[in-house]
Order: C-alpha cells, then structure tokens, then sequence
C-alpha cells in the first residue's frame, strides 16, 4: 500500500502536467502583446483598402494587397492566438477621404503591422510564421506604395 501512494501521486502529477499542455498552447498571446497589435493594425489597413460602400469598384492591385494581408493575419494567427474577430472589424473608416489618402494611411496601419512584429522572437515555431507574416505585410506595403503612386499622378 505504501508503494502505491508515490506511484499514486506521481501519476496525479503527470496527469496535471499533460492537462495543462493546451492552456500553454494559449500563451503566446500573452507573451506577445505585438502580436495582437499587428492584428488590429492590419485589420485597420484592410479596411483602408476594403470598398466602404456596396457600390464601390476594388481595384486589382487593392484586391491583392488584401490578399497579402489577409495572409499576414493568419499567418499572425497562427503564430499568437487567435482572437476571432472578423477580417473586416476595424475603426471606422471616413468615407470622405480620398482615395490617395486612404492608401497613405492604409500604408502607416501596414508599417506600424511591420513594426509590432519585428522584435526577437524566441519561439521557433513562431518566428517562422512570424517571418512568413512580415513578408506578406512587405507585399502588401510594396503594392500599396504602387497605389499611392498611381493617385499621386492623377
């Protein structure tokens, strides 16, 4: 009987620790606070991008700067938590701005995305979807700067 209270109480302890693996599957999120900044950064450049009304044409290169990002939020997602708010949830956007300035400031939501992930990540797993994350906000950028350039024309 005296034996099996340690093997008892060594199992109890193994079980705990193996209940416990999904809640530290869950702690990126708080280690991470940028990740969660990036997310609503990224949501408000997609917004920036987005049509504001059902009657409103989305260009092509619009199209794809969505798509990139839409890839950096998973991406992002997958590499933090995720916090299951809609792609198209964000700050309101003015429906007054011109077209060159919702690009400009699409451009700053997607720096400021940029920013809140570059730091060491240390979390292997992470750092490559973190990577994967950033080259897409990189495309993203890179089309909207082609945007803002073709508004700058006009």
């Amino acid at each position: 009987m005296k034996l099996t209270k340690p093997l008892l109480g060594a199992a109890l302890c193994l079980a705990c620790s193996i209940g416990a693996l999904p809640l530290r599957a869950q702690e990126p999120a708080r280690q991470h606070p940028a990740y969660m900044h990036a997310l609503s950064d990224l949501r408000l450049m997609r917004g920036y991008l987005d049509r504001l009304s059902p009657s409103e044409h989305i260009d092509e290169e619009s199209s794809r700067a969505i798509e990139e990002i839409d890839a950096a939020i998973r991406e992002i997602k997958d590499a933090a938590i995720d916090d299951h708010r809609d792609l198209h949830e964000h700050p309101p956007i003015d429906a007054h701005i011109t077209a060159h300035d919702r690009f400009d400031m699409a451009r700053q939501a997607g720096n400021a995305a940029w920013h809140d992930l570059d730091h060491e990540e240390d979390n292997e797993f992470a750092g490559g979807l973190k990577h994967r994350a950033m080259q897409h906000i990189e495309k993203a950028n890179h089309i909207v700067d082609g945007l803002i350039r073709k508004y700058e024309r006009n």
